[in-house]
């Protein structure tokens, strides 16, 4: 089994592709891609104002409201209320994506991939309670979204992230936890 942490304190804001917020890298593949050449991405992103999202040609996104009221967002045509903390959101990244906060600034979890790539990453949300057997991947990360949550032995803190390899592991949170399967 191999675990790597991805400590939280060592991430960079790094301007949107349309300069229109913030965003901050948990982890991309290929390792070094940036926004044009990525296989699948997976982020923290702040949203502090009203505004259009930057355009992904190709790429299909998962969105999960961490922090804040929420959003309501206009995808292509179709009017979507992102109004409930940790309920993934899937849709197409292509499409003009307007949002308007509903209550203040928000931070988003983001899981962006190549729709002719490899498979759909998967995003699943835990609630605090119990140890949770988290499942062989080729790979797992996993990102504690709250207080903090423990893996393999790891302890992780508020935006912390380990990736899982190989192996089953425990998982127990204090507080909401995302496991997202990727490809290695």
């Amino acid at each position: 089994m191999s675990v790597q942490l991805l400590p939280a304190a060592g991430r960079t804001a790094v301007p949107w592709k349309n300069g229109g917020g913030v965003t901050r890298e948990i982890l991309v593949r290929p390792e070094g891609a940036d926004m044009s050449g990525f296989a699948w991405r997976v982020s923290l992103a702040d949203v502090r104002a009203d505004g259009p999202f930057s355009a992904f040609a190709g790429v299909d996104r998962i969105l999960t409201v961490v922090e804040g009221a929420g959003m309501d967002l206009t995808v292509g045509d179709a009017r979507r209320l992102v109004d409930t903390r940790y309920v993934p959101q899937r849709f197409p990244g292509d499409l003009p994506t307007g949002c308007r906060l509903l209550g203040g600034p928000v931070v988003n979890l983001n899981v962006m991939w190549n729709r002719g790539g490899s498979v759909a990453p998967g995003v699943e949300v835990l609630l605090p309670g119990d140890g949770v057997a988290v499942p062989a991947g080729p790979a797992v990360l996993v990102v504690a979204l709250g207080a903090s949550a423990e893996l393999a032995g790891l302890s992780l803190g508020c935006y912390d992230a380990a990736v899982l390899t190989a192996q089953p592991a425990t998982l127990r949170g204090a507080g909401p936890v995302a496991v997202i399967r990727v490809d290695a």
